[in-house]
């Protein structure tokens, strides 16, 4: 059986080194750098699947090949589900996630509530078809910030059932827990029963 090719429309160098370390030799993920594709797609809408779905849209209207994309976003409970969709935008565009994590920890100061869920929405493109599959990762926002690995709001973000940050766990340790990995498994099955 040939490995499915995909076109991954991100420049996130990050999340395409976490999804190649989920999906294995099962998918021959291509970034949109090794595609030779220089292009930054705007999130402009209000939901993570709209998100998702302008930027592998984007993509397969330039290349016409199999694709998908993703967005994820924190959403903290105290903060009416802030940042969302604004995740990587929250202390405004062109900022640093260390400022962006500075301001989520300022404005959760004196809540005691510090339940959040990092959340993931993946837009595939296949045979011309658009298919949507989600991961949920339920956890707490800490008090202050710890651990070298990962990025973005990893070092503040502890997952149910671990005592440790995303920040300060291994890739496998982080992909036992991670939003992206179910929303990855469930793409990865997908394939599997549609060859």
């Amino acid at each position: 059986m040939q490995i499915p090719k995909l076109i991954f429309a991100t420049n996130n160098f990050n999340k395409v080194k976490e999804i190649k370390s989920v999906v294995g030799s099962s998918i021959d993920i291509v970034s949109l750098a090794d595609a030779g594709i220089e292009i930054d797609i705007p999130e402009p809408h209000i939901t993570l699947k709209e998100n998702a779905s302008e930027k592998s849209s984007v993509i397969h209207a330039l290349t016409k090949e199999n694709c998908f994309s993703e967005d994820t976003g924190l959403e903290v409970e105290a903060l009416n589900g802030e940042p969302g969709v604004k995740s990587a935008r929250y202390a405004g565009d062109g900022r640093s996630f260390q400022e962006n994590i500075n301001l989520l920890l300022n404005n959760l100061s004196g809540k005691t509530n510090r339940s959040a869920q990092f959340r993931t929405v993946i837009s595939l493109i296949w045979n011309n078809q658009e298919y949507f599959f989600e991961g949920i990762c339920k956890g707490q926002i800490t008090d202050i910030q710890y651990g070298e690995e990962g990025f973005g709001y990893d070092p503040i973000f502890i997952p149910a059932g671990s005592n440790k940050t995303f920040a300060s766990m291994s890739m496998e340790e982080k992909n036992s827990f991670s939003h992206r990995k179910k929303a990855i498994a469930q793409l990865v099955t997908f394939l599997k029963n549609i060859q």
